[in-house]
């Protein structure tokens, strides 16, 4: 006698939950290979006609733009980003707005006239100003364009002052007559030059200082480690 509920049910017939062995409620095959093979290739097949498709729609929608826009010319640019060049004036593909703004940002501060804003209180430009008039006034240098005349340092021009003297206009001086009053005027050495340098500039030479007599030293050592 049967004491199991289920071996009172015959083969094939379904149970409360509309179950058999023809349909126990779960995959019994493989997959269909063969079906996700051309499921995949169609959605292949569709993403590269797609891409296809909007291509041609930008070559289209460029070509349109740039014949509105009419021929280059000084008054008529078709890009004026950096870059443009590089792709002969051509628009830049997939590029986004806030790129492009950006380039044309770049272009506009690299070609910004001068003078620009100093964003140290002209400490740099200062110092740079001095260095260029400390190599004029230190140094022998020639002129441009004048392949005969050449710049003597300072002192050396102030020695061959104290050698020689200046110029002196005797008729100038002996024709000048003074008026009731007048004092005959007498040169005095100033007290300053009359120059003075910065602090940041006092402590830009002090490095540089440092810096080469460091870099003399190490090749000075390195000069007797190699005899």
């Amino acid at each position: 006698m049967p004491t199991n509920e289920h071996d009172l049910k015959q083969h094939g017939e379904p149970d409360q939950k509309g179950r058999s062995t023809e349909s126990p409620g779960y995959e019994t095959t493989d997959v269909n290979v063969n079906g996700v093979v051309v499921f995949l290739a169609g959605l292949g097949g569709f993403l590269v006609v797609f891409f296809v498709f909007c291509f041609v729609m930008g070559k289209v929608i460029n070509s349109a733009i740039q014949k509105a826009d009419g021929p280059t010319t000084k008054w008529n640019h078709t890009s004026d980003f950096a870059g443009a060049a590089l792709n002969g004036g051509k628009r830049e593909d997939l590029a986004s707005d806030p790129e492009m703004e950006q380039k044309q940002l770049q272009q506009l501060t690299a070609t910004f006239p001068s003078p620009r804003l100093d964003i140290d209180d002209g400490e740099q430009s200062t110092a740079d100003l001095h260095a260029r008039e400390d190599l004029l006034l230190d140094y022998y240098s020639t002129v441009p364009g004048e392949g005969s005349n050449i710049r003597i340092p300072i002192t050396r021009a102030m020695e061959l002052i104290a050698q020689r003297g200046l110029p002196v206009n005797t008729q100038t001086a002996a024709t000048t007559t003074l008026m009731a009053g007048d004092d005959k005027p007498e040169i005095q050495a100033p007290l300053t030059t009359g120059f003075a340098r910065t602090g940041y500039e006092l402590d830009t030479i002090e490095a540089r200082a440092e810096k080469m007599s460091y870099g003399k030293a190490e090749s000075e050592a390195k000069a007797e480690h190699a005899h």
